[in-house]
């Protein structure tokens, strides 16, 4: 009876393997190009417009349990009690001299990435992307708050694939304020791509 040794099975195996690549890959760009289309990245983060509001209330307000602090990433508000509460939010607001400001985690002492700038000529529609320059970034100060303002959120970093670290970034809209009662109403949009400073989805 006739045998084949286990390395002649290999050998067949891998002269069959190099015969059906050269067939097998022009197929597999023809399904990739059929499902994304010619110009699309493959590794492209795909995500829609998903704005949200959010009611925020004065850091220092003397009523236990008020919201004063939001995570935009993953889109969470948070109580901030004091420094001590941490340094996984955002963006927080209070008042300072009569006015409503926006406090990064920096403007209380706290390590982080997270920064705020302000679009001074652009509207809710036409601010597509962030800022690339960092030193229009507050970190560490109080940033004055007025509504028909659209600013410009960097999320403190992230944990990303292959040990990237990644902030995102979003625009926010003051949409209402309270002085007397305490309270800010503010609309946002967050991009879900790793460290892209684009502020509206790929079209």
């Amino acid at each position: 009876m006739r045998t084949h040794s286990s390395a002649a099975v290999r050998e067949d195996s891998d002269s069959v393997g190099r015969r059906l690549f050269p067939v097998c890959l022009p197929a597999l760009a023809f399904i990739l190009s059929s499902v994304l289309g010619c110009d699309d990245d493959p590794f492209a983060v795909r995500w829609v417009s998903d704005p949200d509001t959010v009611r925020l209330h004065a850091l220092s307000r003397a009523e236990p349990n008020l919201v004063s602090g939001y995570d935009f990433h993953p889109r969470t508000p948070v109580q901030i009690e004091s420094s001590l509460t941490g340094g996984n939010w955002d963006l927080a607001v209070d008042t300072l001299e009569g006015e409503f400001v926006w406090l990064p985690p920096g403007a209380l002492g706290i390590t982080s990435t997270s920064a705020l700038a302000t679009l001074e000529d652009a509207d809710w529609d036409s601010a597509t992307r962030a800022p690339g320059d960092t030193t229009r970034y507050s970190r560490e100060e109080p940033v004055p708050m007025r509504t028909r303002t659209v600013y410009v959120i960097r999320t403190r970093g992230h944990s990303g694939l292959f040990g990237t670290q990644c902030s995102y970034y979003g625009k926010i809209e003051p949409l209402a304020i309270n002085i007397p009662s305490g309270w800010v109403v503010f609309r946002y949009d967050m991009s879900r791509a790793c460290n892209s400073r684009d502020l509206v989805p790929p079209g």
